[in-house]
């Protein structure tokens, strides 16, 4: 499956925001679209959509299971529901949002459920969020690599993954990178600035930019056209090995998305 290298991320959307942001999202070019069940938007995505008229089958369409749907039949339920928000009779792809707590449910259950979603036509694809590079491996064992699309891990200038992106290069599972910018915060980045300046582009057009020519996409989120418009240049934008280097060196393992249900981080 080919993920698109830009989407839209909802997070934290809701409503006429919402809809506002889609809407100039699709008449910008945007065809790729990130919801999750805990963001309790997909409902909101769905009537967008429906009235944005782009043709579902020129869009992808991702959502995330919320940890409290792991158990076999829970799982099926509340992605079928998911699908009945967003007005679809399948998600391009579904991913486990975090692994479970503790494992509370183990894996090899709710992983064989998100296959079953699959195998019934509610998915095209599946795949995983923030998985560490033990639970990938475990991951693996249950699936097999090829069955995994995707990683969707937190990936900016500040925290850059290393250890976990070359096992899942290693792997052949493309990697889906979320908080881009960091919450803005590699946006006031002087090195990041100074870049911007030597392209004539943004500073968020650079942190996209460095993240898509290593091979990831990207999932930013904004209510603004004229920042939607900005990011989805950054697929235009080139930078060189010098300023590759640069960012390379800003890595600071500064984590942004770390919740208490969250894993041991590698």
């Amino acid at each position: 499956m080919n993920i698109p290298a830009i989407g839209l991320g909802t997070y934290r959307l809701k409503g006429q925001v919402l809809t506002d942001s889609v809407h100039n999202a699709l008449e910008l070019g945007y065809r790729a679209f990130d919801t999750a069940q805990i963001y309790e938007n997909e409902a909101d995505l769905g009537e967008a959509i429906a009235s944005g008229q782009v043709p579902r089958e020129q869009l992808f369409l991702t959502t995330k299971v919320w940890i409290s749907n792991f158990h076999h039949d829970d799982l099926l339920a509340s992605l079928r529901e998911s699908l009945a928000k967003l007005r679809t009779d399948h998600v391009d792809l579904a991913l486990i949002h975090w692994p479970s707590p503790n494992n509370e449910v183990p894996m090899r259950e709710y992983l064989g459920a998100l296959r079953e979603a699959k195998a019934l036509g509610l998915t095209k694809a599946i795949g995983v969020s923030n998985f560490t590079i033990d639970l990938t491996r475990q991951a693996i064992e249950i699936l097999g690599a090829d069955a995994i699309a995707t990683n969707q891990i937190e990936v900016h200038p500040y925290l850059q993954n290393r250890a976990l992106i070359a096992y899942l290069r290693e792997q052949g599972i493309h990697v889906t990178a979320f908080m881009s910018l960091a919450y803005g915060a590699v946006l006031k980045d002087p090195v990041i600035q100074a870049i911007a300046d030597k392209h004539q582009a943004s500073a968020a057009q650079v942190a996209l930019a460095w993240a898509l020519q290593q091979g990831y996409a990207v999932i930013p989120s904004s209510t603004k056209r004229e920042n939607l418009a900005g990011n989805l240049q950054a697929t235009q934008l080139r930078l060189d090995d010098e300023d590759m280097a640069r960012i390379a060196d800003l890595d600071r393992g500064e984590r942004v998305a770390n919740p208490g249900i969250a894993p041991a981080w590698d």
